[in-house]
């Protein structure tokens, strides 16, 4: 049997990797989160990996780092955030 769901409301805390908050990131995320330094062409940037209950994910620019009802940590995309969350403060 086929059945409707309806996701039950629960209130997250997440922060947005912009790039540059790489503090802000490190003090929400702690060992859940992995930052690299890349060189893509001739120039240097910060990449983030997050830990998550899945194994390792990669975060972009923009993407929001979400952390779970069971203090797990994972990145989602901004379209998807967009979709499902509304930020209440």
């Amino acid at each position: 049997m086929i059945n409707i769901a309806r996701k039950k409301p629960v209130e997250v805390e997440v922060c947005q990797w912009t790039g540059e908050n790489v503090d802000e990131i490190k003090n929400f995320c702690g060992h859940s989160a992995n930052f690299v330094m890349r060189k893509d062409g001739g120039k240097w940037f910060t990449t983030l990996d997050i830990f998550t209950l899945e194994g390792t994910h990669y975060a972009d620019f923009g993407d929001y780092i979400i952390k779970g009802v069971k203090g797990e940590f994972y990145p989602c995309k901004p379209d998807i955030f967009e979709k499902t969350y509304d930020i209440i403060k």
